[in-house]
């Protein structure tokens, strides 16, 4: 099937152009919530299932190395460019942004997988898991870094493109400022419990707990995938709007950086001589973005960034581009690579 033409992802165009027309077309927020949880459980049981059936082979611990360095090398690296066209603490919130994760990407792209007859390791759901927080935790202790010099008089960088003078807080700066608390909120993410926590079931019951799940990770899984990305389209068109204030090299970034980050994820996964499947995730995951869990963290323990600005680009730009263009595109590419095109 050809990946544009799956229902899921034609449903997400539907919600788009609902909420683009201003339908009232509308999805509770509680059954939102509920649906995110579902597609986590679901997603990490599956994944626990085959890891359950696979274990911790040699190329299952490269992959999860991959996806840990990825989660610390695109923060870092966009940082550098992101603070020359930006104020830094917006710098701060767009790079932990796009360092962290978009699940709603990744479920998608596993669900065109299967659906293709060449699905990925479950263990890939254990990196995903690994990717969603160090960014967070990065984005944390900059803007702690970046209060900690402009308070102390040094230049901490503008949008011409001044430095950043990295001076991490100690135990007592942490209790004192509450990144303690931030910390511990990103590591803790409700999203991320639950996903570890489906990836141990499904890997401590194996083929009986398959079994017995089935019903419940199967054909339910599409529909509800299905369902869900109808809301997801109808949230980007309400993101829509305020792009226009954007600025205009942040339009290339969120498209460019998507590109560059899977190029990374592909690199990576060609010279540790991954699975095509699995190469393909993590390219996923590395062109991917977050617009849930960063961004709640990030509005209190980063006030001084613009939500309008990391959740504008990440949900408004890069979400749809991934889900319509990058997945095929990093599909194709990973095809090329690996012979199988």
């Amino acid at each position: 099937m050809n990946p544009l033409l799956d229902p899921a992802l034609l449903f997400f165009v539907l919600g788009l152009l609902a909420g683009v027309v201003k339908s009232n077309l509308e999805i509770p927020p509680a059954l939102s919530r509920f649906l995110s949880l579902y597609l986590l459980m679901a997603l990490g049981l599956k994944g626990g299932f085959a890891l359950a059936q696979s274990g911790f082979t040699p190329a299952v611990l490269a992959s999860l190395g991959a996806a840990a360095a990825l989660a610390v090398i695109i923060p870092l690296l966009d940082w550098q460019w992101l603070r020359r066209v930006l104020p830094p603490m917006d710098a701060v919130g767009v790079a932990a942004t796009y360092g962290s994760v978009s699940a709603v990407t990744f479920v998608t792209a596993s669900h065109i997988l299967e659906s293709q007859g060449t699905p990925a390791g479950g263990h890939m759901a254990a990196a995903m898991a690994l990717m969603e927080s160090p960014a967070l935790i990065i984005g944390i202790l900059m803007a702690s870094s970046l209060r900690a010099a402009s308070a102390a008089g040094a230049t901490t960088g503008t949008t011409g493109g001044g430095a950043m003078v990295l001076s991490w807080p100690g135990s007592t700066g942490l209790r004192g400022s509450g990144i303690a608390h931030h910390l511990r909120e990103a590591l803790t993410d409700g999203g991320t419990v639950l996903l570890l926590g489906a990836l141990v079931v499904g890997l401590l019951t194996g083929d009986a707990g398959a079994a017995a799940m089935k019903p419940f990770t199967g054909d339910l899984f599409k529909g509800l995938l299905a369902f869900f990305l109808l809301d997801m389209g109808l949230l980007t068109a309400r993101q829509l709007p305020g792009l226009r204030t954007m600025p205009r090299a942040m339009f290339l970034y969120a498209v460019g950086a998507p590109l560059l980050h899977a190029a990374l994820g592909i690199g990576l996964a060609w010279a540790l001589d991954l699975a095509a499947p699995d190469a393909v995730l993590l390219a996923v995951l590395a062109a991917s973005a977050s617009y849930i869990a960063v961004p709640a963290v990030l509005r209190h323990a980063v006030p001084e960034a613009r939500p309008a600005l990391y959740v504008g680009l990440s949900l408004g730009i890069t979400f749809p581009f991934n889900l319509l263009v990058g997945i095929p595109l990093y599909q194709a590419a990973v095809a090329r690579l690996w012979g199988a095109g």
